[in-house]
């Protein structure tokens, strides 16, 4: 990374090669997309869902600041020249993550995703923090202390969810269908894309070395509830 040209501006940027120019514009469409995406199909009715003002006013918390990434994401890209249109989900081509398909209905299954999804999105927004355009590596710092407390509010509720009568069990259920979605967060293996990335110093790990870190990370989290996560095979993503 340190012989890597960095990026320190906007202006600057404008003047690099179209093929670095073009990989940040990926990056930031997928977060300005994904991050709305979450917000309106989880975040937002979650708030219906939760169980207690308390757990409301955490969730609102959530919310706010999930939306707030999407603005930062997207103010980012009108600064690039990006047409708004582009970073809205309901505007644009690009599909969604998988883990978006998911049909959520009750307080569990929004602790495990915010548990489970929000560790992914921990570690892809870990793999920006160094990266080679300053204008998007301060956005991904900016946004980390967020993520970590939206994961962290995912394992809070789940451990209290588990503490109840038959809650471990169905804390379990929920993993067991949840999980396998979300390894296909990191995009595929042997990816044209990331292997771009990498050149330019945009990011640094490999599609394949981020999903084995999740994997591992995510497993540490639910042995610490006593639980285990349903066996995947990585070679299929």
């Amino acid at each position: 990374m340190s012989n890597l040209k960095q990026i320190e501006t906007i202006e600057q940027w404008r003047d690099e090669a179209d093929e670095f120019k073009e990989a940040c514009r990926k990056i930031v469409i997928s977060h300005a997309i994904n991050e709305l995406y979450g917000s309106q199909v989880y975040d937002e009715p979650a708030i219906a869902l939760a169980p207690n003002p308390y757990a409301k006013w955490q969730v609102c918390r959530v919310v706010m600041e999930e939306y707030g990434h999407h603005y930062r994401f997207f103010e980012l890209g009108r600064e690039m020249g990006i047409d708004g249109s582009r970073m809205l989900p309901e505007q644009t081509e690009k599909s969604p993550l998988s883990i978006m398909t998911y049909k959520m209905s009750t307080w569990e299954e929004f602790c495990v995703i915010k548990m489970l999804g929000d560790l992914a999105e921990i570690i892809q927004v870990e793999d920006l923090v160094q990266c080679s355009f300053h204008p998007l590596r301060n956005l991904a710092r900016m946004t980390m202390p967020e993520e970590h407390f939206h994961a962290e509010f995912g394992e809070n509720f789940t451990t209290e969810i588990c503490q109840t009568d038959g809650g471990k069990e169905l804390i379990q259920e929920h993993i067991n269908t949840i999980f396998p979605l979300l390894p296909s967060f990191f995009g595929r293996s042997g990816s044209k894309n990331n292997e771009i990335y990498r050149k330019w110093g945009i990011k640094k790990c490999t599609n394949e070395d981020m999903r084995a870190d999740y994997v591992k990370r995510a497993g540490e989290i639910v042995g610490r509830l006593e639980l285990t996560l349903p066996e995947v095979d990585l070679n299929d993503y």
